[in-house]
């Protein structure tokens, strides 16, 4: 079985399966057709599916072009159909795995496409999963609904893992330069997978097993929520001893070793960072383990929403103005700059607690015209267009999100008052008064 995958990958005749087309999967489509393989993608959002085989983008940073591209050549199609999943030698698992309200891992998604996998399961297959997850998660949870076909992880069929890495707007790296970190539960499920990968990554990490891969994503992630804390934490304490954090930092980057910039924010976003701590601690618990770094950082971080909205409260009240019905408007809901991805924005619970203290909150956002519904918010908002007469008619303006099109200038020129989480008007050299970090 082993001899046979190799040969169907080195030969390109390998039939790829992309299972979740969002911002892992759609990715990794776009490297694996480039390097010749047929891919078949899968999700059970029928509205991509549709998107995808009429040859048009969902994802700002992926073109409708190149998806065009790629149906033309009839080397990509996308299905709903997962009585399909038999037809491809390796089944690559790109699906979300979110925190419940408990702030415990939702793994219903890799549970439900794991059942779906054995459901078609053959001789012969492969099956990586490149979902951010806990260690254990690839043999505790995959292994034995891959096995309860008979078949036999490292005999017959084949499992590993491999985290995702993307970084939505990134310019100097791409999919296929990011090295890919691999492990695999036996020897033999090692050798196809890194088979296969070397082919779609310059450079491929190998590691001992699937716990030790599944760990290095989080260590990663967990890596920049500690040092993110640790530099929101100064920017609070910074805050009441009248210091630009932001300068402050500048000065000790200048430091050639022993120092990384880390840089404050409104909050944390993104799929990963807000997340993929919190599956570290749940599974330390089974090991009789408190976390105290990672939970620590995690309560400075989720507590930031709050810290900004105090000081839009506190700015009204400076100025004179009623708190209740007061007009705000926020530049950006996006988690980071130039990126249409709302997924965990500190933005949408900034807005929701402005609503609760009364005010009217509007937004302008060039990559999200209309504000998405989450898990948890449902702003029921559509961008506005950023004039003058509208920056004039907001008693604040509030910078959540410091995308590069928008002229911090012009904005502070027309503003009455702007609250700046993101240190985007640091270059403004006029009206400065009008200017309140938070």
């Amino acid at each position: 079985m082993k001899d046979q995958l190799l040969r169907r990958i080195a030969s390109k005749k390998a039939v790829l399966g992309i299972i979740g087309l969002g911002y892992v999967g759609l990715p990794i489509v776009r490297e694996t057709t480039k390097a010749g393989f047929t891919t078949i993608g899968f999700d059970i959002d029928a509205h991509k599916v549709d998107c995808l085989n009429r040859g048009e983008s969902y994802i700002h940073h992926i073109s409708s072009t190149l998806i065009r591209d790629m149906r033309s050549s009839g080397q990509f199609e996308a299905t709903t159909d997962y009585s399909r999943l038999q037809e491809a030698d390796v089944l690559i698992i790109c699906v979300p795995t979110p925190l419940n309200e408990f702030r415990e891992p939702d793994l219903s998604a890799v549970d439900a496409t794991a059942d779906a996998i054995a459901q078609y399961l053959r001789p012969g297959q492969l099956v990586i999963l490149e979902s951010t997850t806990y260690p254990g998660t690839t043999e505790e949870r995959i292994r034995p609904r891959l096995e309860q076909t008979g078949l036999k992880v490292g005999v017959n069929v084949f499992l590993a893992y491999s985290p995702e890495r993307e970084d939505p707007g990134r310019k100097d790296y791409t999919t296929r330069t990011i090295p890919k970190v691999f492990g695999g539960c036996t020897p033999d499920c090692l050798e196809v997978g890194t088979a296969l990968y070397r082919q779609l990554f310059d450079c491929v990490v190998t590691v001992s097993c699937t716990r030790a891969a599944e760990l290095t994503k989080l260590l990663e992630n967990i890596y920049r929520s500690v040092n993110i804390a640790l530099v929101n934490e100064l920017k609070m304490l910074c805050d009441r001893m009248g210091i630009d954090v932001w300068e402050v930092i500048e000065a000790a980057a200048s430091k050639p070793f022993g120092f990384q910039s880390f840089y404050p924010g409104p909050g944390l976003g993104g799929h990963c960072i807000p997340i993929d701590p919190f599956y570290l601690t749940w599974k330390a618990r089974e090991y009789d383990f408190s976390t105290r770094f990672i939970e620590l950082a995690g309560e400075i971080n989720t507590g930031m929403p709050r810290f900004v909205v105090m000081k839009v409260v506190h700015c009204l009240s400076d100025s004179g103005k009623s708190i209740r019905h007061a007009r705000i408007l926020v530049l950006g809901i996006a988690y980071k700059r130039d990126v249409d991805d709302c997924r965990e924005s500190p933005a949408l619970k900034i807005v929701e607690l402005l609503r609760e203290w009364g005010m009217n909150v509007n937004y302008h956002d060039p990559y999200i015209p209309v504000s998405p519904q989450t898990r948890h918010f449902d702003l029921g908002l559509k961008s506005i267009e950023l004039t003058e007469e509208t920056l004039r008619a907001h008693d604040v303006v509030l910078i959540l999100t410091d995308h590069t099109g928008i002229d911090y200038q012009w904005v502070v020129d027309h503003a009455n008052v702007v609250v700046d989480t993101r240190n985007a008007t640091s270059k403004v050299d006029r009206h400065r008064e009008k200017i309140i970090k938070a």
